[in-house]
């Protein structure tokens, strides 16, 4: 009896040092599909991969009984509607859902064709609701017959999700170019009401839960929301990686303030957590930010500031959380602040944005992009906290 198939659209490093593998250790022949050919090529001819953990107590990982398709050929489609196919997911970027819900529209319509069993979509992306936003964009390519859309509504699950873990970029651990290297935590929560069927066999640290935007604001508003900090500020200090720039002391203390005191504060209210044991999930985030062997780039982290400075993302949601909690978010209007002085020429958003901040001044531009009204207490924080970035670069980030 052949095992359960579960297609990866994307395989890359977080498909593969991911969602992959994590599928690969739970039972799956995993059929990774990405526009790369020699990466799939490398696939079929390797048909394994090692994942190289890198943490105190560094290991390697087999990947095993995984292959690849084009997803430009008619390959994907036909594993779309694989009567084995139990799964498919994605780690192509957010940007990218739109453009493969063509593809993933006509990998159902034959799956119908097919008479093949259900089936549980979950876009595994760095963005809220990121599976119930490439569902609408599979359903303007979808057939108009009623009997097809019918089926889908009724056979395929679209779940949303929170997924955690750092995958830094590609390294070189050998001769296998397939290999990759993650941190060992992961944390991967998907809504339980989004499946159209049991997913079996159970993928192994997947956690169905019925209270996914507790998993999702917890995960963006504290590690995405971390991360983000320590890009921004250790940008302004010249600071290569995640992990030398934790180690400044005074971006350490706005970033542990901003998630315990602040955007942490807020989410233990909102969601009734347990102090205690929110405090010791910042601590692990913390040491996650310091592990020297993730290397992980700040311009890397800080890249697309804009999406990043979104209302309800990794900066400004916990702000506006803080806020209407009553409680302190000083150090959050710092985070804010640092994204308005990321300056990195081959990032077409950060251009973007400095663009912007020239033309029409940054308190417009703070006020425009973060919807703040003029003069209240939120521009004028990020405004002072900015002017005091820009005049104390290489001197104290706190006041």
């Amino acid at each position: 009896m052949s095992n359960p198939r579960a297609v990866h659209l994307g395989a890359g490093n977080v498909g593969r040092g991911f969602i992959g593998a994590l599928l690969s250790e739970s039972g799956y022949h995993v059929v990774f599909s990405d526009v790369n050919e020699e990466l799939i090529n490398e696939l079929n001819q390797r048909d394994t991969y090692d994942l190289h953990v890198l943490d105190k107590n560094a290991h390697t990982e087999c990947v095993s009984d995984i292959s690849g398709v084009l997803s430009t050929s008619n390959d994907i489609i036909r594993e779309i509607a694989h009567s084995d196919t139990r799964l498919v997911t994605t780690a192509v970027g957010p940007s990218i859902l739109e453009k493969i819900a063509p593809t993933l529209a006509r990998g159902l319509t034959a799956r119908h064709t097919a008479g093949a069993g259900p089936l549980n979509v979950i876009a595994c992306e760095n963005m809220v609701h990121q599976t119930t936003k490439l569902s609408e964009h599979v359903d303007e390519h979808l057939p108009r017959d009623e009997p097809t859309r019918a089926w889908v509504e009724q056979h395929v699950g679209f779940a949303d999700c929170s997924l955690d873990r750092i995958v830094p970029p590609a390294g070189q651990f050998g001769d296998n170019p397939l290999d990759v290297g993650v941190e060992g935590f992961f944390e991967w929560a998907v809504d339980k009401h989004g499946l159209a069927a049991d997913i079996a066999p159970p993928v192994k640290g997947m956690e169905l839960t019925d209270n996914l935007p507790a998993y999702i604001e917890r995960k963006l508003f504290t590690l995405n929301c971390g991360h983000a900090i320590i890009a921004y500020l250790g940008f302004l200090r010249d600071y290569d990686t995640v992990d030398q720039a934790i180690q400044d002391a005074d971006i350490r203390d706005v970033v542990q303030s901003a998630l315990l005191e602040e955007g942490g504060a807020a989410l233990i209210r909102k969601y009734q957590w347990d102090a205690a044991q929110y405090e010791k999930y910042v601590s692990k985030v913390m040491q996650r930010f310091a592990n020297p062997r993730l290397r992980d780039d700040v311009k890397r982290v800080g890249r697309q500031p804009l999406r990043k400075l979104g209302l309800g993302d990794r900066l400004l949601g916990p702000l506006k959380m803080a806020k209407g909690s009553g409680l302190p978010y000083d150090n959050l209007a710092k985070g804010v602040a640092a994204a308005f002085h990321f300056d990195v020429d081959d990032d077409e958003q950060s251009r973007e944005l400095q663009e912007k901040v020239k033309g029409i001044r940054i308190e417009r531009a703070v006020a425009e992009i973060c919807e703040f009204e003029e003069g209240s207490e939120e521009q004028r924080k990020v405004i002072n906290a900015y002017d005091h970035l820009r005049k104390f670069k290489g001197d104290k980030l706190v006041n």
